[in-house]
């Protein structure tokens, strides 16, 4: 059985770091329980607290910016060492990667877009939303939290899959399919309910839902922290050394005989 190398266990270890930086980051909006952000959590958007107008609006800013380009750094660890299975051998293991690093540009991307205002406490901002009278950020925000979000599903259905599959990350493999559900139950509820909020209808708890969605995200980044971190490593060691035997043969195959001595060449 192949040993880590220190190189692949420094990787791995830099991986686990930062997507548990990452999670902690996605998770500041807690901080409005114990901080007077005058918005409503069960009603209002949670990009609402990072809104222009807002107080803290700032800070809220700051830590999405934190937390995309930690997931970026994360997903670009793997995908440029080829370390925690980010190999073309192990595709489940790539699209989750990639799909990771999607969701941390988009995430990145979407604090420097901030709302002008909270729709859904403002009343003469909902009217401006409606009638189109909201700077261009509104639409562009609306773009990137929806890239942000589809990158999420994607890493999370995909890397848990490859856990599964490939035998990885023990805490991934136990609990990630429960989270997945999870996540795509309260993923359901948030678009529900942003639809009925702009049809009119109410917000039909939208802040709770999003702040579900988002916790269950970062809950399931804690758990690819752990399962990484805990890693030996053995398995993608072991699929280099495959790879190395494959490339040789190849190689081999490819390179022309060279004729005996004292014999013509046909």
């Amino acid at each position: 059985m192949p040993r880590p190398q220190p190189g692949h266990r420094a990787a791995r270890t830099t991986v686990a770091t930062l997507l548990l930086l990452s999670a902690v980051a996605y998770t500041a909006w807690v901080l409005e329980v114990v901080l007077s952000t005058g918005l409503d959590p069960v009603q209002a958007y949670i990009s609402e607290l990072a809104a222009e107008d807002q107080p803290l609006g700032g800070l809220f800013r700051a830590t999405d910016l934190a937390a995309g380009l930690c997931l970026l750094a994360a997903a670009g660890t793997a995908l440029a060492t080829g370390r925690v299975g980010a190999s073309r051998r192990r595709r489940w293991a790539l699209a989750g990667w990639s799909a990771l690093a999607l969701f941390g540009a988009a995430t990145a991307a979407d604090s420097r877009l901030p709302l002008s205002c909270a729709p859904t406490s403002d009343e003469m901002c909902a009217a401006r939303e409606t009638a189109g009278l909201v700077p261009a950020t509104h639409t562009a925000h609306a773009v990137t939290s929806s890239l942000a979000m589809a990158g999420a599903l994607t890493a999370l259905v995909s890397l848990t899959v490859a856990a599964r599959r490939y035998h990885w990350w023990p805490p991934v493999r136990r609990f990630g399919p429960w989270l997945l559900g999870a996540e795509l139950l309260a993923t359901g509820w948030s678009l529900a309910s942003i639809a009925a909020f702009q049809a009119g209808h109410g917000t039909w708890a939208l802040g709770a839902g999003q702040r579900l969605q988002v916790l269950l995200v970062a809950l399931w980044l804690g758990l690819l922290a752990l399962g990484v971190a805990r890693s030996d490593g053995t398995d993608e060691d072991a699929e280099d050394a495959e790879d190395a035997e494959v490339n040789q043969g190849d190689e081999g195959r490819r390179r022309p005989t060279e004729p005996s001595p004292g014999r013509r060449p046909t």
